[in-house]
């Protein structure tokens, strides 16, 4: 093969090519660097102008205050108070072992909080905050922050509280707001809910209405170091306070009904027959929400957990209890409608005799000859044995329905139990069984397969009182649909029930307890007793057992209805005292009923009432809750048990209710003992009673 000459064109041919490439390689790598500068320097320039700002100026959210919670009149219900607290940032700590031990010194923390505060650091995630304490003096929180430099994570701040100045009195109204979860952050990644000294509502209606409560976050830019260390505070955004939210409660009422209350475990439910406005709402005894807001420890969680008063649920709206004898006005209104002469008497011996079978009333020489009226006063069993055995179950199902048993309300909680107004069809779908008439002779007392809480009861007393279909109202500021239509009960069947009502407490009935001493103001009501147990077979042979002799779980429950003034009634009420029949305070709830409806007419002698007996129980709310905390304290060697569980982010759902408290008592086939009948047992029944209903389930959420 001839070798290839080189001469010089060729090489100079060669060179310009490589030297075109070259060139152009250089050309291209220039176009795409000018480009990617121009990209950096134009397009993304708001970027990145942001990411240098924010190495030079540090931005933080401003909580912002929640909206207050008032009454009817403007009077504070929860509101906000300024503190100093410290918080744990996770991620921030070098030595968690030496700031802790530093800050127990510095604030003073006892064995309970350090263990709060090391939990707290176990569960929660490094982005957020874990509460140290909360409301300190200025000293403590003035001597914490010179040293803030020697304690990375530690970081105090000023800012708002959540109060509620009547605390217990109104934990089940307004329930109570702590710091958001991890999962409440993962859902929407809002800086604002791990910004330190920020908290949401947690139960009550202070989570059902948290939009309108919260506000929106402000901010403050600071001017820092490389190293975070401020140099200079630039602009600040103002926070943007959240609405106020106003009900109808009256916070006097709401306070005194809750100490009225005393040491018992039980609900009052107040209404406004004008308006359907609930005035009351009280569940006792309660949890401290203050507690709750600031961090409740883990021997506080421990000691309201433990309590068989069940201190954590809200018993007006979640408790289910047998109406007993507060039905007979409305079982009597069912009789009215049916064509039942009011004036028809009925034997009472003090037995009524099924097939083999004998039911018992609770006077056992009997009431005699009465009538619908007298019947009504004198709570006879024998009478709404026989009549609403002649009505049959499904008419008197429908009036309990007319009336609002078995119903939810548009009420802003998360649930309500909703009880059980039984029918034969009810029966049959639930237990695949016939409606039998040792049912209806239950259910003619109010007990057997009824299950009501104490709202509906009071609701039946309001539209009674009334004549209107009235349903509850909490908000003030909200558009309600209209309501207060006719009920569809002949106004001369009402003025009957109305009587009766007024001769229970005013001529001679049970009730007497509950008469008024306010000029010109009279009470109507219904007292009632509602059994939680079956009747064993040894007491059936060597008699039934007084409810003072039985344990707190066991005993009747004590219920009463009313409304005031009873020729013109304005307001209507409902009281259940869980486990307090006709023990040696027999005549608590007509008593407290009394004070109740005397409150609203006169504050002065209601106070004074209530200083007479208050004393007697060991003081007002607040200092009993204290004196039971310390002896829980004593009681457990001041630190709760090793497998004491931690106090949950939110008050768990009722799932099961204890039995004998709150729950959806046994259907007794024995009638209660009567309401005026002391410590008298009743006579042992010896009709089998019917299967106990399971729980119903949750009402819908309103």
């Amino acid at each position: 093969m001839p070798k290839r000459l080189v001469t010089e064109q060729s090489q100079l041919q060669s060179f310009s090519r490589r030297a075109l490439i070259l060139g152009g390689a250089q050309a291209g790598v220039a176009a795409i660097l000018a480009g990617r500068m121009a990209w950096l320097s134009i397009a993304e320039n708001d970027r990145y102008s942001a990411l240098a700002e924010s190495n030079r100026v540090q931005q933080t959210l401003i909580p912002p205050r929640r909206g207050w919670i008032v009454d009817r009149h403007g009077r504070p219900i929860a509101i906000n108070r300024t503190d100093f607290r410290v918080d744990l940032i996770p991620d921030r700590l070098v030595d968690p072992d030496h700031v802790i031990a530093e800050l127990r010194l510095i604030l003073g923390l006892t064995d309970d909080d350090v263990a709060r505060v090391q939990e707290g650091l176990k569960r929660a995630a490094g982005f957020r905050p874990v509460p140290v304490a909360e409301n300190l003096t200025y000293e403590k929180f003035a001597a914490l922050s010179v040293r803030q430099g020697d304690l990375p994570g530690v970081v105090p701040a000023s800012g708002n509280a959540r109060f509620y100045p009547a605390g217990a009195a109104v934990a089940h109204l307004t329930g109570y707001v702590g710091q958001a979860s991890a999962a409440d952050y993962e859902k929407t990644r809002d800086p604002l809910l791990i910004t330190p000294g920020f908290k949401v509502g947690k139960e009550g209606l202070e989570r059902a209405l948290e939009p309108w409560l919260r506000g929106h976050p402000g901010a403050k830019r600071s001017e820092v170091t490389a190293r975070g260390r401020v140099v200079a505070e630039l602009t600040t955004r103002p926070e943007e306070v959240g609405n106020t939210l106003q009900l109808t409660i009256d916070a006097g009422l709401q306070h005194y009904a809750a100490r009225r209350l005393g040491t018992n475990s039980g609900s009052a439910v107040v209404i406004d027959v004008e308006t359907g406005g609930i005035l009351s709402m009280v569940s006792m005894p309660a949890y401290n929400p203050n507690s709750f807001s600031d961090g409740i420890s883990h021997m506080e969680w421990d000691m309201l957990s433990a309590d068989d008063h069940i201190p954590l649920m809200n018993k007006v709206l979640q408790g289910l209890y047998p109406p007993g004898s507060t039905v007979k006005p409305m079982n009597a209104l069912a009789l009215l409608e049916a064509g039942v002469d009011p004036n028809e008497r009925v034997v009472c011996t003090g037995g009524y005799r099924l097939g083999n079978n004998v039911f018992h009333c609770h006077s056992r020489r009997g009431h005699g000859a009465v009538d619908m009226k007298n019947a009504v006063m004198q709570s006879c069993d024998i009478y709404f044995y026989a009549m609403i055995r002649r009505l049959g179950i499904d008419p008197l199902a429908q009036m309990m329905r007319r009336l609002g048993l078995g119903a939810t309300y548009d009420l802003p909680y998360k649930s309500q139990r909703f009880g059980t107004v039984p029918d034969s069809q009810w029966k049959l779908k639930k237990y695949k069984s016939e409606w039998k008439v040792a049912d209806t002779i239950n259910a003619s007392i109010g007990q057997g397969y009824t299950l009501v809480n104490p709202l509906q009861l009071a609701v039946m007393a309001a539209r009674i009182a009334s004549g209107k279909s009235l349903d509850p109202r909490l908000i003030v500021n909200r558009r309600y649909e209209p309501q207060g239509g006719d009920l569809g009960v002949d106004p001369d069947h009402l003025r009957i029930i109305r009587e009766a009502m007024w001769g229970v407490v005013n001529g001679g009935g049970t009730g007497g307890a509950a008469r008024m001493y306010v000029p010109g103001v009279q009470l109507a009501g219904k007292t009632g007793t509602a059994q939680v147990r079956r009747i064993t077979m040894a007491e059936r042979r060597g008699g039934v057992l007084k409810n003072g002799a039985l344990p707190f779980k066991l005993r009747d429950h004590a219920l009463f209805v009313c409304f005031a003034p009873a020729d013109k009634p304005r307001y209507a009420a409902a009281i259940v005292l869980e486990h307090n029949g006709h023990t040696v305070r027999n005549l608590d709830t007509p008593l407290v009923g009394r004070d109740i409806m005397t409150y609203l007419f006169d504050p002065e002698r209601a106070m004074k009432s209530l200083a007479d007996v208050e004393p007697s129980w060991g003081g007002d709310i607040e200092q009993r809750m204290a004196r039971q905390h310390e002896q829980w304290r004593l009681d457990h060697g001041g630190a709760p048990p090793p497998d004491a569980p931690p106090p949950p982010e939110d008050l768990p759902e009722p799932t099961e209710q204890p039995e004998g408290s709150l729950a959806e008592a046994t259907p007794a086939s024995n009638p209660p003992p009567p309401e005026d009948a002391g410590d008298a047992a009743p006579e042992a029944p010896v009709v089998p009673a019917p299967a106990a209903p399971s729980p119903p389930p949750a009402g819908p959420t309103p």
